[in-house]
């Protein structure tokens, strides 16, 4: 088996590697929310149908999800900064294209290249462990995890203020600019990790894994659409299931995998998942309630009929805490361990919920909430890549992660399909429209409370560490549970 290069001792280029890398992170959330605030107005300003038009929101979830994997180990094998580059190229391009053109088709393709960019937090992360000394790692790792939410509620308020005053391009061309920066910052500020693990790219498995998770998040995401019971939702669901049933037990027989399972099978890696999944449902739905409940006629009894702009303001609070909690987050894990700091993340959402639940009336308790929920992802978040860091070999550091990223992808798909469940079977008639309950939002919060528990269960039976630190004695114990598994198979 190839050894992975050393991982250099010292960084080449420091805090401005740090805040480029960071400046990249954010600028990923912020590609992946400017949309919201123009999703009523795009049928109009398209002519396109409601349901075409969400397709500019799906497409981004779901080439986000399958690249996200495959980039990862692209990186891990031809050089991570390479493929930043690439990830940070193709979202400008989609950019680009958004600005010049109001056909939904080409919208809805552009959307899908801007999806490349949820590579960019693992792939940073992973530049990250290469390029710091150990003692700089936790805090620049924990930063990196923070950048998602910060981008999330830095994107909203911006989107919203430019479609109020300007035209909708104006948005793209600025988001465009801002691409652009990034690149050159990257190309800049990044050295090249010498870190590799060289092989033949299992394209294979690439086209099994895009399948089988193309027609998973399609069904989930399209379900309330098209019906839970429909045959094309089944169908996605049962082609979902063979194919990964199938991608499963390819990658598990090839030499060089697109993701390397045998990782899986050690707990600290399997769990980790687990408790990604878990955690990105628990977090998700505090965006998507919160977003909803606020902006609510007021005629609801319950709803306080804010704009989308003030919409986005509510929620700029827990951006600015996630940024100012991640430094926390990186020495809680340092001394206790990062489990301790995902449970005690998770915990936290929990408790962020239990106050939604007991006033969700009131803007400033409104606020909190969201805010406590904030600070509890900001810990579970910034725990989560540490954990995997920890547990795999530095030559795949990318794709593992990359796979981290991907169960939050599918915990904050199902989240949105649950809550959208639960709201649409707790509607009343206001102005002769449809509308949620209070009691339907606080079931949306009670579920995601519930969840966020077992998440936190789930981390403490992380087992605890040991002093690796992606050893290749993780890798050889890995590997000897994957033949064991293929020989009980």
């Amino acid at each position: 088996m190839d050894q992975p290069a050393p991982i250099p001792d010292a960084p080449t280029r420091g805090r401005p590697t740090i805040a480029v890398l960071a400046f990249g992170g954010i600028l990923m959330a912020v590609m992946q929310t400017v949309v919201v605030p123009l999703l009523p107005d795009l049928p109009r300003l398209t002519g396109a149908s409601a349901g075409a038009v969400s397709w500019t929101v799906t497409a981004t979830l779901l080439s986000g999800a399958v690249l996200t994997p495959v980039l990862g180990r692209a990186g891990d094998m031809y050089g991570k900064r390479r493929v930043l580059l690439a990830a940070l190229g193709l979202m400008t391009a989609g950019s680009v294209m958004c600005a010049l053109t109001s056909d939904i088709g080409v919208l809805i393709l552009a959307r899908a290249l801007q999806g490349a960019a949820a590579s960019v937090v693992p792939l940073s992360i992973s530049i990250l462990r290469d390029e710091l000394p150990p003692e700089r790692r936790g805090s620049a790792v924990a930063l990196m995890s923070s950048t998602v939410g910060v981008g999330a509620a830095l994107g909203l308020p911006l989107a919203a203020l430019v479609v109020q005053y300007a035209d909708w391009h104006t948005m793209f061309w600025l988001t465009s600019a801002l691409g652009a920066i990034g690149v050159a910052g990257v190309w800049w500020a990044v050295d090249e990790s010498p870190v590799r693990e060289p092989g033949r790219f299992d394209v294979l498995g690439a086209l099994g894994l895009a399948l089988g998770l193309t027609s998973l998040l399609l069904g989930v995401s399209q379900g309330g659409q098209w019906g839970w019971d429909s045959p094309r939702v089944l169908g996605l669901f049962l082609g979902a299931a063979v194919v990964l049933a199938l991608w499963w037990w390819q990658q598990l027989r090839t030499a060089r995998p697109l993701v390397d399972l045998r990782l899986v099978f050690l707990p600290r890696v399997g769990l980790s998942h687990v408790a990604a999944l878990l955690t990105g449902f628990a977090f998700y739905a505090n965006s998507l309630v919160t977003a909803q409940l606020v902006q609510a006629p007021e005629a609801t009894g319950y709803g306080l009929g804010l704009s989308i702009v003030a919409t986005g303001l509510c929620l700029l609070p827990g951006g600015v805490t996630m940024l100012l909690f991640s430094p926390l987050s990186a020495r809680i894990s340092a001394a206790r361990g990062p489990r301790i700091t995902l449970a005690l993340g998770a915990a936290v959402i929990a408790c962020g919920y239990a106050v939604r639940i007991a006033d969700s009336r009131d803007l400033w308790m409104i606020i909190l909430g969201a805010t406590v929920v904030a600070t509890g992802t900001t810990l579970a978040y910034s725990a989560l890549p540490t954990l995997i860091l920890r547990a795999v070999p530095a030559g795949q550091t990318a794709s593992a992660n990359g796979v981290n990223v991907l169960m939050r992808t599918i915990g904050q798909a199902t989240s949105s399909a649950a809550v959208a469940a639960v709201l649409v079977h707790h509607t009343s008639t206001v102005d002769g429209a449809p509308v949620p309950t209070l009691h339907g939002y606080l079931l949306a919060f009670a579920m995601a409370g519930v969840v966020a528990l077992v998440a936190s269960a789930a981390a403490l039976s992380i087992p605890g560490d040991r002093g690796t630190d992606g050893t290749q004695e993780a890798h050889d114990r890995a590997r000897g549970a994957r033949d064991q598994a293929m020989e009980g198979a």
